[in-house]
């Protein structure tokens, strides 16, 4: 696949061209190039037992095997109702940058099976989990929550490990992506979506076309990056941010893909001391592979969900402001001295009493600035 065909993909020909190509487009076949990416940061992995099982139970349906198979027939019957909503990159159109859309339409793909997934009994883990703390962060956008959408959409699909495997939504897409009929080229997409992962970035400034300058303070590499949020910053700031690379290759354009997280108050130094004091502790080499696991997974599952929460100071409409260092609890806003402890919304029971607590901690946060 040339650099030419793959642009028709992503928009940058004149839409003639695109619609042209993007008629090619079925109730279960989600296309794009098939053109093989590398892969960001991916780990080698086996198959794991859940993508086994719903590989096999996908082939049975396929072949029609008298199995039983009720959920499973259910859930692909919804699948295909629901394909039929998704919008191909051209049709985003100008609403996003043209990276964007492919990820987006592939993130919305991805979205559409996982919900039809989840109703078999090998997801029940993966759905008690993501339940859990969908009702304990209550995602959205401050003032509600600062546990964005966006964060919290590709932690669920593609940091939330369950099974004896511990596997993801991601994974498993790779794995039974050709019994599901997705196109190479959009496995490819999961793929680079499962690889990425969050990372703690030092703004070294922007060029003339807004895109931002990223240098990832533990890897020490440097990215140009387009932020989807249109968040720019400046030269200085600390981000917590997803990055995921170009699709296809096509330019070397990476895309801040979720809202920025800038976090006030820390400095790369700070950073650096952090990793230094709790890499060590994670008893995984080499520091680099230690580093992937920290801020794709967290020392716990909802170890960057509370960070954020705690942590959060202020926002803007296209960017949070945080402030602390997660070992830190004295650093983080919602860390009380007098009794010597941190908001955990994972003890509130019910999304009342969170709606409370989260509107007593805004109301100490204006109180502080004052």
């Amino acid at each position: 696949m040339d650099v030419k065909t793959a642009r028709f993909w992503i928009g940058c020909y004149p839409s003639s061209e695109t619609e042209e190509i993007s008629s090619d487009i079925s109730i279960n076949r989600i296309c794009f190039p098939a053109i093989r990416t590398p892969v960001f940061l991916l780990q080698i992995r086996a198959m794991g037992i859940i993508s086994n099982k719903l590989k096999k139970a996908f082939s049975d349906l396929k072949n029609q095997k008298i199995v039983n198979i009720d959920d499973l027939y259910k859930a692909r019957k919804k699948s295909e109702e629901d394909l039929k909503t998704i919008k191909t990159p051209h049709q985003l159109g100008a609403d996003y940058h043209p990276s964007h859309a492919v990820y987006v339409s592939t993130q919305n793909l991805v979205s559409v099976i996982a919900e039809n997934l989840s109703i078999l009994r090998e997801m029940d883990e993966f759905a008690k989990v993501v339940t859990k703390s969908e009702d304990t962060y209550m995602p959205g956008y401050p003032p509600m929550s600062p546990v964005t959408q966006s964060f919290f959409t590709f932690w669920t699909f593609f940091d939330v490990r369950f099974g004896a495997d511990k596997e993801t939504i991601g994974t498993c897409l790779t794995e039974i992506g050709e019994i599901l009929q997705i196109e190479e080229g959009t496995i490819e997409l999961i793929k680079n979506l499962q690889s990425s992962r969050m990372g703690i970035y030092a703004h070294q400034g922007k060029d003339e076309n807004g895109n931002v300058y990223l240098y990832e303070i533990f890897t020490h590499k440097k990215y140009k990056c387009y932020s989807t949020s249109s968040y720019t910053g400046e030269e200085g700031q600390i981000w917590f941010v997803r990055v995921v690379p170009p699709p296809f290759e096509i330019n070397d354009q990476y895309i801040a893909i979720t809202t920025p997280y800038v976090i006030l108050g820390t400095s790369q130094r700070d950073w650096e001391s952090y990793f230094e004091r709790v890499l060590p502790k994670m008893a995984i080499h080499p520091p680099l592979l230690a580093y992937n696991e920290l801020l794709k997974y967290g020392l716990i599952p909802d170890y960057w969900n509370e960070y954020i929460f705690q942590a959060y100071a202020n926002h803007l409409d296209n960017a949070i402001y945080l402030l602390g260092i997660p070992d830190k609890p004295e650093s983080l806003p919602h860390f009380d001295s007098n009794s010597n402890t941190c908001i955990n919304l994972s003890q509130i029971r019910t999304k009342e009493e969170k709606k409370r607590a989260i509107k007593k901690f805004l109301k100490k946060q204006k109180k502080r600035k004052k």
